[in-house]
């Protein structure tokens, strides 16, 4: 049966060819064009004998041809097969730059190794292994690499080389598992060349010319596993779009912070240098107001009992456990929305977790804590009548 011709003659989107074998949806030609799923590439899109491709697939040295539904053809029959050429374009300039994107690594990676690599409508992806930390940096000067090297219009090349000859060449990327599996066994290896830019054992379709690729927009990258470094980006119009949004949001957020789109970083880093400065400051005036509200909180006899609103429990806790002793030997203070939350800090003279258990007894919630400092939570009352509780504990004693 006749292998698929399509990676070595990618530009043929039209033939004819005889149907050989006919199995329920799938077909079998003497020969074709169009390119089986695999090694990261989808399969080829079109029609034949008028029929949508669904599906094709290389199996047992036969491409198999999945249709939509059931042919009119038989066996024997000379049929038109047309395959999208749209489609085509965009994984031989998709599966090109996987390439342009590798020979980019190559000179921003301290050590490289191909991973894989797979084509969707929106995106594709590069595996790379390497130590070498991908910052935002290193992303962006591999985007222009690669599209430096588009510009230069190199021309891309593929041929079939003795496989000993091929593992021999200098710099050739392989993906590691299928030159442990198919490769390995095979007695030649198609190599793809870029011209001065990259080298790899390669079995998909590609342009001519790196020219033909078009812009190349890196989108984001990951680590899948220990080691690999997956780069995504995408080709042609997704791409130029992507490059038209991040372009207007960067055009917008400089003209929201009045700068340039090149003094945006700059101005970005002063605005967080200032708003860090605006935090702390605020920070620090609210543990003054925290204090001066413990301080002035009701007198009854040894005790200071109040409402503070507008912090945390926590907050109140650290800085009123500072207070108790200099202010008043008892401090009490409630607060909270809905189930209110009670905090004591006592200098010993009076155990604060006695009086927690009093209120908790007493309104429901649950709490603890020490001799000198305790706090409980979720009470079954509003702050008012848990303020006059705390009141008649002072007035009556614990």
């Amino acid at each position: 049966m006749a292998q698929s011709r399509g990676p070595n003659e990618p530009y043929i989107t039209q033939f004819e060819a005889g149907v050989e074998s006919i199995s329920g949806l799938d077909v079998a030609l003497s020969g074709t064009y169009f390119y089986p799923e695999g090694g990261g590439q989808p399969a080829d899109r079109g029609t034949i004998g008028g029929i949508p491709v669904v599906d094709v697939q290389s199996r047992d040295g036969r491409v198999l041809h999945t249709l939509e539904r059931e042919p009119a053809f038989d066996v024997g029959d000379t049929i038109a097969a047309v395959i999208d050429r749209e489609f085509r374009t965009y994984t031989m300039r998709a599966h090109t730059a996987s390439h342009i994107i590798y020979g980019a690594g190559r000179h921003v990676f301290k050590d490289i190794g191909y991973g894989g690599f797979d084509i969707t409508d929106e995106k594709v992806r590069v595996d790379f292994t390497t130590t070498t930390d991908v910052d935002d940096d290193l992303l962006v000067e591999l985007e222009r690499l690669t599209n430096r090297a588009i510009w230069d219009s190199r021309d891309v090349s593929w041929d079939e080389l003795p496989r000993d000859e091929a593992m021999d060449l200098e710099d050739i990327a392989f993906n590691t598992a299928t030159e442990e599996g198919v490769m390995a066994e095979a007695d030649s290896i198609r190599v793809v060349t870029i011209d001065g830019w990259d080298v790899a054992a390669c079995g998909g379709t590609h342009v001519s010319n790196t020219r033909e690729v078009g812009p190349v927009t890196v989108l984001d990258r990951s680590n899948p596993g220990e080691g690999l470094t997956r780069i995504e980006f995408a080709v042609g119009p997704s791409g130029i779009e992507q490059q038209a949004s991040e372009h207007r949001s960067a055009r917008r957020a400089a003209g929201e912070i009045g700068t340039t789109v090149q003094a945006l970083p700059e101005e970005v880093r002063r605005l967080q240098s200032e708003v860090e400065t605006l935090e702390s400051k605020l920070e620090s005036y609210k543990n003054a107001a925290l204090e001066d509200a413990l301080r002035d909180m009701e007198t009854v006899d040894e005790w200071q009992i109040g409402t503070v609103e507008g912090y945390e429990a926590n907050d109140i806790g650290e800085r009123i456990q500072d207070l108790a002793g200099e202010v008043s030997p008892v401090m009490a203070a409630t607060g909270g929305d809905g189930r209110p939350f009670v905090v004591v800090a006592t200098d010993g003279s009076v155990d604060a977790a006695a009086i927690i258990d009093r209120v908790t007894d007493e309104f429901g919630g649950g709490g603890g804590g020490g001799q000198t400092f305790a706090q409980g939570g979720g009470l079954d009352a509003d702050i008012e009548t848990v303020r006059k509780f705390l009141v008649t504990q002072a007035e009556t004693g614990i």
